[in-house]
């Protein structure tokens, strides 16, 4: 099957392909052969020389996306329980509030989506030097963002996740991962969305975290 592309520039495509929650149909179907086109256009990515140590595990079957979602909220528990880097954000402002609230929906309606979507990487980065550790994730995360790129253009979206990393051997024994010889990047859902017209998001302004020639901010125009 495939999908009519929306009428999006490039700089349009570019800058307002989001992770998507509260916006994604789960009502809608997903046709396989749409998502295996999306992929195809994902492994067009530069990798480490070559190698294209990908994977793509595709759920959608119903039971099976069940206790994958029940994974993943218990990796949110983790989370919560251990936030790391993330106890510092402060979620009082509006914004970080309807982030909140939109992350909660979506793991509360996660197994809705018509397929769930872990992207494998050959290889383990513990214990590695930084190099290894670049090259491992340079080689599969550009292809993760070429995905979403793909899917957005075709009028569907997904959500960036991570939190079911915590519990990454369990997921890897249900789907029958390799674990101790891959590393997976993140679960993305994957539907149509409720409407197309998604914008640029607020970010600082592109002078504010350029360096020139040094680790300084340039003050000049």
């Amino acid at each position: 099957m495939t999908a009519p592309l929306l009428q999006l520039s490039l700089d349009d495509l570019l800058t307002t392909t989001r992770t998507v929650r509260k916006r994604l149909d789960f009502a809608r179907p997903v046709d396989r052969d749409l998502i295996q086109t999306c992929i195809g256009i994902a492994t067009q990515t530069p990798n480490g020389s070559n190698q294209q140590f990908w994977h793509w595990m595709v759920v959608d079957d119903p039971e099976l996306k069940a206790k994958v979602a029940d994974i993943y909220r218990a990796g949110m528990g983790d989370q919560v329980a251990n936030p790391g880097w993330m106890k510092d954000i402060d979620y009082t402002p509006l914004d970080q509030q309807r982030i909140a609230e939109s992350v909660g929906w979506l793991a509360s309606r996660i197994q809705d989506a018509p397929a769930l979507v872990i992207p494998v990487i050959d290889g383990r980065v513990e214990g590695a030097n930084l190099f290894t550790q670049a090259s491992l994730w340079g080689s599969i995360l550009p292809a993760v963002w070429n995905f979403m790129l793909a899917l957005r253009a075709r009028g569907l979206g997904s959500a960036w996740t991570t939190v079911h990393l915590h519990r990454a051997r369990e997921m890897a024994t249900l789907l029958g991962i390799p674990h101790e010889s891959t590393t997976q990047a993140g679960l993305f859902p994957v539907a149509y969305t409720h409407g197309t017209d998604f914008r640029p998001a607020r970010r600082r302004p592109a002078r504010e975290v350029t360096y020139w020639n040094g680790w300084k901010r340039t003050v000049d125009s």
